[in-house]
């Protein structure tokens, strides 16, 4: 029998290894609140949380920034009757500039626990597509390369995998949400460049601090072949299981404030400002990031309150 902490030592191993193993720029979208909206990075994350679960999200980065990114996402998972398969859908639309992407996907995990209480380890695959379309009219190019004499509208196959371990108390997991190398816009060169695989690392840990608060430092790091790593620190307080508040900080790009709270026994709202820590402060106003999440009660079952 294989010792639970000989598994996590290798998993963490791993994460560490593959991570160092390539430099990393950022093409897909960001999230401040990616500790709500693990689905859109991680396969594996599909049906944890134990119930049909759906998330929005919207993003209006760097305000004031003519094309600036805008960014929605809609994840929705259950676990089905056999608790160890979960399914999941996630949609996301990100603009920048003159270009659109769209991202649909199938995900599906399954989940094999390891020992007697509650640590599990779950294993994910995604399936779906990306459509890039671009609007040269809505930029001003002084480049005369006929490749922005005509828009695009581009479907490419995504393809990815993952693995998540959690208990209550604590998560990490890692994934590679496409396998595939696709076509993308470019803001810095102006021009449609190749996506190459992302990389993403997620962990967590909640805090007893006293019977009514909690402390949960979560981390995100993140890249892409060609680039340094990009990484995600926050730590939010959860008073009485309804109240969250806390703050975020992504190396050598901003600092966030972060507050939410459980509306309703199957509502959270959560809302993200990022103050932006790089040249580009003198030239927008910050970060607005807005979450919804809708939970159904089981028949038979509480819907009891979850950080992640």
């Amino acid at each position: 029998m294989i010792h639970k902490s000989s598994i996590l030592k290798g998993l963490v191993a791993l994460v560490f290894i593959l991570l160092s193993a390539n430099s990393f720029a950022q093409q897909d979208p960001q999230y401040t609140h990616y500790m709500y909206n693990t689905l859109s990075v991680n396969p594996a994350y599909a049906g944890q949380r134990e119930t049909l679960s759906v998330v929005g999200l919207h993003r209006s980065q760097w305000v004031g920034i003519d094309g600036a990114p805008q960014t929605q996402s809609l994840g929705i998972h259950s676990p089905l009757r056999n608790e160890r398969i979960g399914l999941g859908l996630n949609i996301v639309s990100d603009a920048l500039g003159p270009a659109r992407e769209n991202f649909v996907d199938v995900n599906f995990s399954y989940t094999i626990p390891l020992d007697a209480n509650d640590l599990k380890l779950s294993f994910g695959v995604k399936g779906g597509v990306h459509i890039l379309n671009t609007d040269w009219s809505k930029g001003r190019f002084q480049d005369t390369d006929p490749a922005f004499e005509n828009n695009l509208n581009l479907t490419s196959p995504m393809v990815g995998a993952g693995f998540y371990m959690h208990t209550r108390k604590w998560y990490l997991g890692f994934a590679v949400p496409n396998f595939i190398e696709t076509d993308h816009y470019d803001d810095f060169q102006e021009s449609v460049a190749t996506e190459r695989m992302h990389f993403y690392a997620i962990g967590g840990y909640v805090l007893n601090l006293s019977e009514t608060l909690e402390l949960k430092p979560a981390f995100l790091v993140k890249g892409v072949s060609g680039a340094p790593l990009i990484a995600d620190i926050s730590a939010n307080f959860w008073y009485k299981k309804n109240l969250t508040a806390g703050l975020a900080w992504r190396w050598d790009d901003s600092v966030s404030a972060l507050v939410g709270f459980q509306a309703t026994p199957g509502m959270f709202i959560g809302y993200g400002y990022d103050l932006t820590t790089t040249g580009l402060n003198n030239y927008n106003s910050g970060t607005h990031e807005i979450t919804l999440r809708f939970e159904v009660k089981r028949l038979g079952r509480i819907l009891s309150p979850r950080f992640f």
